[in-house]
């Protein structure tokens, strides 16, 4: 090893260089006003521009290429009015429904008569004839359903198509007749997202953690207003973008989450710094622009980090996950300009008021440059990890491991409306399906065989063995009889399932009439077959993200990977820091599994019963946890760094850079935690389930990994930790994390 010389290369040059951090940093500080209103402007135009020409958000899991996408193009081309994206408008009364034949004609015609309505099917039949079985009238005749087909995704036409499907059935309601809509117009008549309720328990949160941590009423709100105006902007840039292209409904939502917690964070550590900096006696520009060129280097690492690993999502090929990093991303774009640009300005403008209005004592950032007079808790808690290193480590692995017990048993799928709310009509519509036709009729499939190629004389053969096939299938509930298309080179039939569309049994039914049911059905002919419809297409979505998952855990650990060792020129420590990471992310995903999939305290969140893990949320949170651990990792092992080119004293390295970042780290990790656990009380349930696993990431992150096992493993790497190999040396680039040159 030949690390005292690298490291004395490495070391700061004595003579101040004043940098672009350096120059933005003092002139946004220097120019207060100019920033502050250029910010305000900015909010207020893209705000303005998204009322006027922003685009919606709905949620679409097909995927060109899938079975479930081919089947629906082959029966849309030759069947119009079979094809398409299906929804249902389900009826109930106490009197039979019999008994409103004209409201119910009616409300079919007017329904029909809609833009991007393909058909819609009377589900009563003609008057003096009796209800069919298996029909869309229920047994005792008091429920029924109105099968509409659009020629898109409903939830994508917007709030005024919904006013016009409920003027259509406004004379059943009229009537006193039950309306509910299900499927994709159900997730149309959804209310909005509104996030205020865990913005606002967030921000309560936020304050009185920045209270306690600053002392100083002014110092806590800065953060605050920079990440809310960072954020609100931009969530009005997503609003514009998704005018260009489809967001799912989570993206502001998960937007608005992340961006929040990397606002505040990244706005804490440049004003910890700055207020040190006025400590230490420099005037206010002076102490904006070093705490830019210091601490916003890191700040600028860690966004560009968490931007990176976000932007892994689109190796998976698949736009929707392209589509929600790309969403998460620009509110950490905007909350990194934030924090660089007007948090100087206010700081600027502040001046050394920043203490004026104070809850106690304000407190500097850390202990001061002599790390022998240092004898703070962490300094002391630091140095008994010194003495027992293994054990700390031992203690750290021992409990992540534990919280990943239960994930070997998890089960991806795609939460169905009985999970949502009794205040949603999408679930009242799936309680009134479940209890009349079976929960299954929630997702009913179209099997489609394309018979083009097939001679006219062997067309009745195949018909006949496609029939005899489907009859009897293991968890299916109903098959109806087999239809042909106008032009005859179609069959086209409904499979309806015995389970929920959620459960493990209707997702192994899509795959085993896919699979296997169907092409055993045709062997011997050029037919081609299909299992398509919403839940065959969720099924195929969820396959593909199955096997897109290690992938991408694979491309992100790589870069992350990639990025610690080009920041600190360290294999060993970026090792450390991936491995560490994939530990601390296995015991998210436990607690995932424990809580939604076992049912361990979900009703308490408000979910109904046990509900599988949203197929792409563990992708989701991964590219996140990853990108947002490494914000930790960078501000702590700089610190770490930055004593040991100092002082080469590994051990002491690691006490300094606890006692320094410690409680400004805790606090960002508690107001990241405070932040995402808000949204627990969203009544989306993957909301939920994002805020609920993204907050115990972090919180173990910032705990078991950064207070247990990151002292303990570099105590145990010693001077090891930074050592180079001499060719990977000459090819790495010298980047200046804490801004050494600018001090």
């Amino acid at each position: 090893m030949s690390s005292s010389a690298s490291d004395r290369s490495e070391r700061p040059p004595s003579a101040p260089r004043r940098g672009l951090l350096w120059r933005v940093g003092s002139w946004c500080a220097r120019h207060p006003v100019v920033v502050v209103v250029g910010w305000l402007l900015l909010l207020a135009g893209v705000q303005i521009a998204n009322r006027t020409v922003g685009g919606a958000y709905s949620d679409d899991f097909s995927v060109p290429g899938t079975q479930a996408q081919d089947g629906r193009d082959v029966l849309q081309a030759h069947e119009p009015s079979a094809g398409g994206t299906s929804a249902q408008v389900v009826l109930h009364d106490d009197q039979p429904l019999t008994d409103f034949q004209a409201q119910v004609d009616q409300a079919v015609t007017s329904l029909q008569h809609l833009p991007h309505v393909l058909s819609a099917q009377d589900p009563l039949p003609p008057p003096g004839q009796g209800a069919p079985p298996g029909g869309a009238l229920s047994s005792d005749g008091r429920t029924a359903y109105i099968t509409v087909r659009f020629d898109a995704n409903p939830s994508t036409f917007g709030a005024d198509y919904l006013s016009q499907v409920d003027s259509a059935v406004a004379p059943l309601r009229q009537a006193g007749v039950q309306v509910e809509y299900g499927g994709p117009l159900g997730e149309l008549a959804r209310p909005a997202p509104d996030d205020r309720v865990s913005e606002l328990i967030g921000f309560a949160v936020a304050v009185l953690v920045l209270l306690v941590g600053f002392g100083s009423v002014i110092a806590a709100g800065l953060p605050l207003v920079s990440a809310l105006v960072a954020v609100v902007v931009g969530l009005g840039l997503l609003g514009l973008l998704a005018a260009l292209t489809t967001f799912a409904t989570v993206a502001p939502t998960l937007a608005t989450m992340i961006g929040l917690g990397v606002g505040i964070d990244y706005a804490l550590f440049l004003l910890t710094r700055h207020r040190q900096n006025l400590m230490d006696g420099a005037d206010p520009v002076a102490a904006a622009g070093r705490a830019v060129a210091t601490s916003g280097r890191a700040v600028l690492i860690s966004g560009c980090t968490v931007v990176i690993a976000l932007a892994g999502l689109s190796v998976s090929g698949i736009a929707f996950m392209a589509k929600l990093g790309l969403a998460a991303g620009v509110t950490v774009v905007t909350a990194v300009c934030g924090a660089l640009t007007l948090l100087p300005a206010m700081m600027g403008l502040i001046g050394r008021r920043m203490d004026r209005f104070t809850v106690r004592t304000p407190v500097a950032e850390g202990s001061g440059p002599d790390e022998e007079s240092a004898t703070g808790m962490w300094h002391r808690y630091a140095r008994r990890v010194e003495h027992r290193p293994w054990w700390y480590l031992a203690a750290g692995l021992v409990t992540v491991l534990i919280l990943a017990v239960p994930l070997p048993s998890i089960q991806l799928g795609h939460i169905d409306d009985g999970a949502d709310p009794v205040s949603f009509t999408d679930r009242r519509a799936f309680d009134l399906m479940s209890a009349a036709f079976g929960p299954g009729s929630n997702g009913p499939l179209t099997v489609v065989v394309d018979q083009t190629s097939v001679p006219a004389s062997d067309r009745p053969a195949l018909a006949s063995s496609v029939q005899q096939a489907l009859t009897g299938v293991p968890n299916t509930a109903s098959t109806a009889p087999l239809q042909t298309s106008g032009d005859g080179d179609v069959l086209f039939t409904t499979v309806t399932p015995a389970q929920a569309p959620q459960e493990q049994a209707t997702t192994d039914l899509v795959g085993h009439l896919a699979d296997t049911v169907l092409p055993n059905a045709v062997k011997g002919t050029s037919a081609a077959t299909y299992v398509t419809g919403t839940t065959a297409a969720q099924v195929d979505f969820l396959d593909l993200v199955a096997s897109r998952l290690l992938p991408i855990i694979a491309v992100v650990v790589a870069l992350a990977f990639l990025i610690i060792l080009l920041v600190f020129r360290a294999p060993l420590v970026a090792l450390k820091a991936a491995v560490l990471n994939l530990v601390s992310i296995a015991a998210s995903y436990g607690v995932l599994v424990a809580v939604f999939q076992w049912g361990w305290g979900g009703p308490a969140l408000g979910v109904a019963g046990k509900v599988p893990i949203e197929s792409y949320v563990p992708m989701m949170m991964f590219a996140i946890v990853f990108g947002l651990s490494m914000d930790y990792e960078v501000f702590l092992l700089s610190r770490v760094h930055e004593r040991w080119l100092l002082t080469g004293d590994s051990r002491g390295s690691v006490a300094h850079a606890l006692e320094t970042t410690a409680r400004v780290i805790g606090c960002a990790a508690l107001i990241m935690v405070s932040v995402f656990a808000a949204f627990i009380v969203s009544d989306n349930v993957v909301i939920k389930m994002m805020g609920l696993g993204l907050a115990v990431s972090v919180l173990i992150d910032a705990t078991v990994v950064r207070l247990l096992m990151v002292p303990a493993a570099m105590t145990l790497l010693g001077p090891a930790a930074w050592w180079t190999p001499r060719a990977l040396d000459r090819v790495l680039p010298h980047i200046d994390t804490e801004g050494h040159n600018a001090e």
